[in-house]
């Protein structure tokens, strides 16, 4: 394993009152960084104060986004014990959008060291309001200085860190979506399966056109159809009609959600019938009419958003009588029980640091 130099600052800062918490305003003390040359391969793991980036107005990321990220928390449980949701997974998936935009892949014992080593040296950024977390942002940049497209000889992986509140000001209530035949947010043979900058710039015309018709988010349908559901907003998509829970299938065109795989997972665990497969938004407004949908969103940030209310074509449709379904409470206490070291984790996925608050 690398040695991981570090270079502790010499200002800390004041941490933020854990009520006062929104999402991805403020960043710890610290970043974690390394470099990646042709011939040398990644090298100098180091953590040093965070600070701003000098980059040439010619730096390629800023010309062809050539550029991939990932997301993930650690959790302070009531016994001040600092966990990890999942960190081998979110390692590995690092890599797979690293493939989608030809970045030379990390060794993922690396990037779960280089995680590990910044939470622990920023361990008092970890907040402990129920509700709160550290957010942790992987992140890798091509760096060379080139016009011309193709494949970047340089490249930065860093990690920025900071504590978070809800993601949506909603919190953990029901959400309105408007499923869009207008906008596209991938399709398959494209970049819908890696996390890269270029599937958020893609998503900001459609959002803002669901949140000027009065929608907290927008619901993707498939780019080639405009029929089958794709994602909602940043997250997943999982719908339960009759006893059925459903969600797209992984084609290429959609992320493989760790949330995603933690409910899919409790779900077998818990003996219900699962399916991936394509869903038509007429068989989701047809359940809609009948009463029988109950429909949510995962994903990292915010871990299970209920939906409340669908749109589609200048019809409104109330989900589940506006409310949270029981399966929707259900599956969001199990994750954040398990996250917060309070509920039973059989698959191991909280992994905690080893060092209490203080300790």
């Amino acid at each position: 394993m690398n040695q991981i130099a570090i270079t502790r600052t010499a200002a800390p800062q004041q941490t933020p009152a854990d009520e006062t918490l929104a999402f991805g305003r403020v960043f710890s003390d610290h970043m974690f960084l390394m470099n990646y040359e042709t011939g040398k391969g990644w090298h100098n793991p180091r953590i040093e104060p965070y600070r701003p980036f000098t980059l040439d107005p010619a730096t390629c990321v800023l010309h062809y986004g050539q550029a991939i990220f990932d997301g993930l928390k650690a959790f302070r449980g009531a016994d001040g014990r600092v966990r990890l949701f999942r960190l081998p997974d979110h390692a590995r998936r690092l890599n797979t959008s690293a493939r989608y935009l030809c970045i030379p892949e990390l060794d993922p014992a690396m990037v779960e060291q280089s995680i590990r080593a910044l939470v622990e040296v920023d361990q008092r950024w970890v907040p402990s309001l129920p509700g709160t977390s550290l957010y942790i942002r992987p992140t890798v940049i091509a760096t060379e200085t080139f016009l011309g497209v193709h494949p970047s000889d340089s490249y930065l992986y860093y990690v920025i860190v900071g504590p978070v509140g809800a993601y949506y000001k909603e919190g953990m209530n029901p959400v309105s979506i408007l499923a869009s035949d207008t906008h596209v947010r991938a399709v398959q043979g494209g970049l819908g399966a890696a996390k890269t900058m270029a599937n958020y710039a893609a998503s900001l015309f459609g959002a803002q056109a669901a949140d000027k018709a009065g929608y907290t988010q927008v619901l993707w349908l498939d780019g080639a159809e405009h029929k089958y559901l794709d994602e909602v907003g940043t997250m997943n998509i999982m719908l339960k009609i009759g006893d059925e829970v459903i969600t797209p299938a992984l084609n290429g065109a959609i992320l493989a959600g760790i949330t995603r795989d933690s409910v899919l997972t409790l779900l077998r665990d818990w003996g219900l019938p699962v399916s991936e497969r394509p869903i038509a938004i007429d068989e989701v407004l047809a359940a809609a009419r009948a009463g029988t949908l109950e429909m949510w969103g995962t994903g990292t940030a915010a871990v299970i958003s209920p939906v409340g209310e669908l749109g589609h074509k200048g019809e409104r449709y109330t989900i589940n009588g506006g409310r949270t379904g029981a399966l929707t409470q259900k599956l969001y206490d199990t994750i954040v029980g398990i996250q917060y070291g309070t509920a039973a984790d059989p698959h191991g996925w909280a992994r905690p640091l080893g060092n209490r608050l203080g300790g």
